[in-house]
């Protein structure tokens, strides 16, 4: 274990290097400080909601970690001139889903009001995780916090967008699910052919717009 004014970094695994950043934002910042000047023998950089993990098989690991627990002393101080601003995604959404009239009685509004406060917010890319290409999105509306379905679905078609406790997601491919589903965006977001295939990397901003179906 090494320690740099409270950055700490532990082994994961064979080949990784686990850094606790204590943040999500610190989080995005070490993501974004590494993967500007990726350190050598890097071949993975995944954030998490307080930490980050980075691959490197191979690597001279006392060398980076060294380097990952000043990169991250970096990402866990004032940002210089400010904060960088993250792109901005919109996500058409068409809201028919299964469970978007369960959701408004859940939180005891209309399913108007859901739309409404679906839509009404920024959310943000927190991480992936679950399936490749699955982002987390922070930031949703308390209001329409709800626990996950009892029973999961076998399949969720792609595409789908949902929502479940404190996070809202669009599934990036059929998969099974425990979301519940208040629509559907013609919008794909994630690609194998593309660099990089998912569409809502980690600090991404995004905001939902309702479209007709």
């Amino acid at each position: 274990m090494s320690a740099a004014e409270g950055a700490v970094v532990r082994p994961a695994g064979e080949h990784g290097l686990l850094v606790e950043t204590g943040s999500l934002e610190a989080s995005h910042r070490l993501d974004a400080l590494l993967r500007a000047d990726r350190p050598a023998g890097v071949t993975e950089i995944v954030p998490g909601p307080a930490t980050v993990l980075v691959v490197a098989p191979g690597a001279d690991r006392t060398r980076l970690r060294a380097r990952l627990a000043e990169a991250a002393r970096t990402a866990r101080g004032p940002a210089p001139g400010g904060a960088v601003p993250q792109r901005l995604v919109t996500v058409p959404v068409v809201y028919d889903g299964a469970d978007l009239d369960d959701v408004a009685e859940l939180c005891g509004m209309t399913a108007e009001e859901v739309v409404e406060r679906h839509t009404g917010r920024e959310l943000v890319a927190g991480w992936l995780g679950f399936a490749p290409g699955f982002a987390y999105l922070t930031g949703l509306d308390p209001a329409l916090h709800v626990p996950r379905l009892a029973t999961p679905r076998t399949s969720v078609p792609a595409g789908a967008v949902a929502v479940a406790g404190p996070y809202s997601a669009v599934y990036p491919s059929a998969s099974p699910g425990g979301w519940r589903l208040l629509g559907r965006s013609p919008m794909p977001v994630w690609d194998v052919a593309a660099d990089p295939p998912a569409v809502l990397t980690p600090g991404t901003r995004v905001r939902f717009r309702a479209v007709a179906g």
